[in-house]
């Protein structure tokens, strides 16, 4: 009897060790089968990669990080920005505008209008080698806004006063509890015009576009591709094939291997991006669109 507990302990340790481990053994298997490469292309390194904006432009942290990532790796010999966005904050589209154009000195970058690229989000991709438009994309709407609400007669209807201590004259500009005064309405034409002339500097500079002409690509006008191409804000129209083709050549690579999204990545984007947008409702801002 002690003989054959002997001969058959190798196997019994085994099956104790497999239903004491049961558990942790399944977690591994799940994470081997979510990450292990399915075939052979996988194991390729990626050497072009496909960067996506799409919704309002506020929180760019996680698009700044891709571009930064993509600028640092030196396998990646090209980048593909797909944007479909109608504008959003002035600091996060500056942020991105001056990532691309870091990115652009060490290698290709192609911004592909997949659907709109208007205001803060074009502002955002006047720095890359080429823009390339749908062609039925809107492209343009290059302005500046800051709007309020009135909310006066409303709060007077239901009995609410609002009280405040301040220092400094235009502390209260952008109220929304009264109407604005013209001195308040002033200064903030200050800034509206200060940033106007900024973003539309900046798209005559890298578009080389003239800046005295601007009011025949800016001023909030809107285009189609093929109207936005012949005021030169987009260097050509297709698709998104066509968009990959030109950052393949750009960059020169022979065997080209695009990076593919992880399905849980692109969730919490959704998720990161209804959540700006709800912030964004609440406390508003002035913006580029």
């Amino acid at each position: 009897m002690q003989f054959l507990k002997k001969l058959f302990s190798p196997i019994t340790a085994t099956l104790s060790y497999i239903q004491n481990h049961f558990k942790a053994m399944l977690f591994v298997l799940i994470l081997f089968l979510i990450f292990a490469p399915s075939s052979e292309e996988d194991l390729v390194p990626t050497n072009l990669v496909q960067i996506n904006l799409i919704g309002p432009v506020l929180d760019v942290t996680e698009t700044l990080q891709q571009i930064d990532k993509a600028n640092d790796n030196t396998n990646v010999k090209g980048v593909l920005i797909n944007i479909n966005s109608p504008g959003g904050a002035v600091s996060p589209s500056v942020e991105l505008a001056y990532a691309i154009k870091r990115l652009k000195l060490n290698k290709p970058v192609v911004v592909y209008a997949s659907g709109t690229i208007a205001s803060g989000s074009y502002y955002a991709s006047i720095w890359a080698d080429e823009i390339m438009a749908n062609p039925g994309s809107m492209v343009g709407s290059i302005g500046v806004i800051m709007q309020g609400t009135d909310m006066s007669e409303l709060m007077s209807k239901i009995g609410i006063k609002t009280q405040s201590v301040q220092a400094g004259k235009y502390k209260n500009v952008g109220t929304g509890y009264r109407a604005w005064e013209s001195y308040e309405i002033n200064e903030l034409n200050k800034v509206i015009q200060g940033t106007y002339d900024m973003f539309t500097r900046d798209v005559a500079d890298a578009r080389g576009l003239e800046y005295k002409k601007r009011d025949l690509y800016a001023n909030a006008h809107i285009f189609t591709a093929a109207q936005a191409k012949k005021v030169g804000l987009i260097d050509s129209v297709g698709v998104m094939h066509d968009a990959k083709k030109r950052v393949e050549k750009l960059s020169g690579v022979i065997k080209p291997k695009w990076n593919k999204e992880d399905k849980f990545d692109k969730f919490m984007k959704k998720l990161s991006a209804t959540t700006a947008v709800t912030l964004h409702t609440y406390f508003p801002s002035i913006v580029l669109r």
